[in-house]
């Protein structure tokens, strides 16, 4: 980039988004970093991320599978309560229904540890699994994720409303990321190649 004479355009914001002082029951580290399950819906990361608008801070929680990488669900709001969490869990849900011992990831966050997300993990039969304190390693896949996305659509983009926000954001991560960008973790392929080639192996 020096040679060339280019600079980056990206600029740091930081909003914290996890609120771990808390009396609610937490999950163990089942997860330890296994970042590399064997087959999809194995295993689940999910964690929230901020968009800065002209109307205001725009929450995103995401819900990642860690086997292709892919966002198998996601919402966003205006608020980053239990709410924002849950619906994004439901869409994942929905879109995958998984089997029963799915192991769900996330940090020790209230909105995650609060009964009615604990409520709906366990009708959904998922195993829970939390990184340890203040330990940004442990959720690190999906964290990873938060941060391409600033650094390639946030960052790069002055949105009006928030409304403009959530047309962009859902279509970089449907179209675009889901879709075209590829990942070295797996075989430089797309998330959405990566799945396929699972499903109709050669």
């Amino acid at each position: 980039m020096q040679v060339m004479g280019l600079k980056s355009r990206t600029v740091k914001k930081y909003k914290a988004t996890t609120n771990s002082k808390h009396n609610l029951p937490v999950h163990d580290n089942t997860l330890n970093r296994k970042f590399i399950p064997e087959a999809p819906n194995q295993a689940w990361v999910t964690d929230i991320t901020y968009c800065p608008t002209n109307e205001g801070w725009l929450y995103l929680a995401s819900v990642m599978d860690l086997y292709s990488r892919k966002i198998v669900g996601f919402h966003m709001s205006d608020r980053m309560t239990k709410d924002l969490v849950i619906k994004a869990l439901d869409r994942a849900y929905a879109q995958r229904r998984p089997g029963a011992g799915l192991l769900h990831h996330s940090d020790r966050g209230s909105q995650y540890a609060s009964h009615e997300y604990q409520k709906k993990m366990k009708q959904y039969k998922m195993e829970g699994s939390m990184s340890r304190k203040g330990n940004c390693y442990d959720n690190a896949c999906i964290e990873s994720f938060h941060s391409v996305l600033k650094k390639e659509l946030i960052y790069l983009t002055k949105f009006r409303t928030r409304e403009d926000a959530k047309k962009q954001i859902f279509e970089y991560i449907t179209c675009f990321y889901n879709g075209e960008r590829i990942h070295s973790t797996i075989g430089y392929l797309s998330p959405n190649s990566y799945e396929r080639a699972f499903s109709n192996p050669a």
